[in-house]
């Protein structure tokens, strides 16, 4: 996934609002937003790649009220063949049962899980309707992070670096939160809107990331396009203090959009168990 917005306790009827985009190579085989049967709590995109340790998922929420994704650090001149998926981040904190910050603590440590080192360039967000966290396995600190109420930016770099999609995507986040009546049937098109922007950055605009200028050009669009590689779906998250939330999940491939999956449901946040919740 290469872009997340995120608006946390920033609404006065959501908890949490999440935008994003995730982007891949066509090829790759991947399902969509799903409550998954060997995990029956956890509502997620699965990747169904070959991968080095467990086929994850991007981005997920739970019927108990957790939530996590996770976006690539782009350093093609730092990533190794040998590496673990960094999809098992998103799904072993979803499968899990340690609070948000003992999770990414417990990463940033490697204590009981597998450390950073284990994987390649990575953002992770991880949360509840409590406490929301971000970590980086490329922080200069390494220290994880407690994100406080407010709007915010991640792309592949660190969390709210300023490259223009990420400058352009959050202020068009705050005008849609804004407008946002939290009306049950508010719809979620504006965010779905907001996300389908392919305008490219200016040339002096581009980030450095190692990769050739003609990518960092395609890549520099909040909704990437291209014959080979593209943003695969869009997901729109809306989580209400009380519980109750929307998720609505668009998919594409290089001829365009090729389905669409919608849920609402409560989470039993008190137990951080409950029942599943059906399709819309």
């Amino acid at each position: 996934m290469c872009l997340i917005l995120v608006a946390w306790q920033a609404h006065p009827d959501y908890a949490l609002v999440v935008a994003a985009n995730r982007d891949e190579f066509y090829v790759r085989p991947a399902a969509p937003a799903h409550w998954w049967d060997d995990a029956p709590e956890v509502l997620a995109g699965r990747d169904q790649a070959d991968v080095i340790g467990e086929p994850g998922t991007w981005m997920g929420v739970t019927a108990g009220g957790r939530f996590a994704a996770l976006t690539n650090y782009r350093a093609p001149s730092e990533k190794r063949t040998d590496a673990r998926s960094r999809g098992e981040l998103v799904a072993g904190f979803l499968r899990g049962e340690s609070s948000p910050e003992q999770y990414v603590g417990d990463l940033a440590r490697g204590a009981g899980i597998r450390g950073p080192g284990a994987y390649n360039g990575f953002n992770l967000l991880a949360g509840d309707l409590d406490a929301l966290w971000w970590y980086s396995n490329r922080s200069p600190d390494g220290a994880p992070q407690r994100l406080k109420p407010g709007l915010y930016g991640l792309s592949n770099a660190l969390l709210d670096t300023p490259w223009p999609k990420v400058r352009s995507r959050v202020g068009a986040l705050a005008e849609t939160l804004a407008a946002d009546t939290g009306a049950p049937n508010a719809s979620v098109e504006p965010y779905l809107a907001l996300l389908a922007d392919t305008r490219q950055a200016c040339d002096f605009e581009l980030p450095q990331t190692g990769v050739a200028p003609e990518w960092e050009k395609l890549l520099s669009s909040a909704f990437i396009r291209s014959p080979s590689y593209g943003t695969r779906a869009s997901t729109v998250l809306r989580v209400r203090h009380d519980g109750r939330f929307d998720l609505s999940e668009r998919s594409f491939d290089a001829a365009g959009p090729t389905g669409e999956v919608s849920y609402r449901g409560q989470m039993n946040v008190a137990s951080r168990a409950g029942t599943i919740p059906a399709p819309r």
